[in-house]
């Protein structure tokens, strides 16, 4: 009997975990370490899902909008499915700001925890200058221009924009239903057969996600500095399990109550549904990579229709950031908190809200976590070092952000479908 695929991830991922910590950066066989091995087998898969995104996406939304019709319906579907998004990133934000001020990580023994960054290496602090110096607000200004870039071939393919490929699909899919006749079905049935097709191709990536899983998990273990997680556990570690904590919290409880209670959906049926795509979103770090594998899944295993699905999901796969949202959050009070700054309520309120606004365009700029979390420490005058002391853990919160970015996306094409009236999603 053939082994499920969510099976198949997990045991390459136990495999990985062990094949990284054996081999380290150094081992090797026939003068070729393990570790470029991993590194190329990885990036083999990456790039194999990154191929696809642009016409999956773009083919998705054409023929989803184009089958919605109305300018009312589809109206009353981004409005629903924008209001889901905001809401669901406002409750991550809030369950971060409850746990970083019930465990507050950056006091350690009644005393700010400043002195850590007397540990750092000047090199860690180097790097995260170099990444964040000269962006700010400016930069998230420039997300509304992205919404209508100049060459949306080099925009969505070179630079990785989709919130104008989004756009463009979206205007192109409406108008094509406002067409006549003749015109209208031909460039339905050729979206409608690029969709199909792309969709069989993603079958083919999916059954190498397994191995594709294990070079990506393997590298990591095999990078990771033990030697520093040592030395900072006491601080970033207390920091660690509260952003995990509030993580967990967002994907087992809340995102499951809004599946019961406002879709009236089984959440234990849904994460069967999207283990395949949850695994790979953990392994990946990137929601837009692992958009094939959701798609798929929703689709496929909790049977949202197409229509909801190439709608919501590419959408939330830009703009609905719970994870990173929440992450921002708790890294700006605990830098807070370890510089011995008391913010009051209308400071912390400040933090919820700009979290939320750089949570929304935040996968459109590079090193996008950084920026967002160098914005808020500006707006409440702390230094932008003060990010240095998170980085030696922010590689592995990582993963577990985006699985919870990509669960969020998913529950929410299922509350979505449901409230669209859909009759077969998730059923026994």
């Amino acid at each position: 009997m053939k082994l499920k695929l969510h099976w198949q991830i997990l045991i390459a991922l136990l495999l990985a975990f062990i094949a990284g910590v054996l081999s380290g950066k150094d081992a090797g066989v026939f003068g070729i370490s393990f570790y470029t091995m991993f590194a190329f087998v990885g990036q083999l898969f990456l790039n194999a899902l990154k191929m696809i995104i642009v016409p999956l996406v773009f083919s998705s939304i054409v023929v989803g909008i184009a089958g919605i019709g109305s300018s009312g319906a589809l109206g009353r579907l981004g409005g629903k499915t924008l209001l889901y998004y905001l809401a669901t990133s406002l409750f991550a934000i809030l369950i971060g700001l409850f746990m970083v001020n019930l465990f507050t990580p950056g006091i350690i023994n009644g005393q700010p925890a400043n002195e850590v960054m007397g540990k750092l290496d000047t090199a860690v602090v180097s790097d995260v200058m170099s990444r964040v110096e000269g962006k700010g607000a400016g930069d998230l200004a420039g997300i509304f221009l992205q919404l209508f870039p100049p060459n949306i071939i080099e925009a969505a393919s070179s630079n990785g924009q989709l919130l104008g490929l989004i756009v463009f699909a979206l205007l192109m899919g409406f108008f094509m239903s406002r067409i006549d006749e003749p015109y209208a079905e031909s460039l339905y049935n050729f979206w409608s057969g690029l969709n199909q097709v792309m969709m069989k191709i993603t079958d083919l990536i999916i059954k190498f996600a397994p191995i594709g899983v294990f070079g990506l998990v393997a590298k990591v273990v095999a990078d990771t500095d033990t030697d520093k997680l040592d030395e900072l556990a006491q601080t970033v570690g207390v920091f660690f399990l509260t952003v995990l904590g509030a993580l967990l919290f967002h994907f087992l409880v809340t995102l499951p109550l809004m599946l019961r209670f406002v879709a009236g959906v089984s959440p234990l049926r849904h994460y069967k549904a999207m283990a395949p795509a949850l695994l790979t979103a953990f392994s990946t770090s990137s929601s837009a990579s692992t958009l094939p594998l959701t798609m798929e899944c929703v689709e496929k295993n909790a049977g949202v229709s197409n229509r909801t699905t190439s709608f919501v999901l590419p959408l939330g796969a830009t703009v609905n950031m719970d994870g990173t949202a929440l992450y921002e959050c708790v890294a700006a009070m605990f830098i807070a908190q370890a510089y011995g700054l008391d913010l009051p309520f209308t400071v912390q309120f400040t933090v919820v809200i700009i979290a939320l606004m750089t949570s929304i365009g935040v996968a459109a700029i590079p090193s996008a976590s950084l920026v967002a979390i160098t914005v808020i420490l500006a707006a409440i005058g702390l230094p932008a070092e003060g990010i240095a002391m998170i980085m030696v853990v922010d590689r592995i919160l990582d993963m577990f952000r985006t699985a919870t970015n990509v669960f969020s996306d998913s529950c929410g094409a299922v509350v979505i479908g449901k409230l669209q009236g859909e009759k077969d999603i998730l059923k026994d």
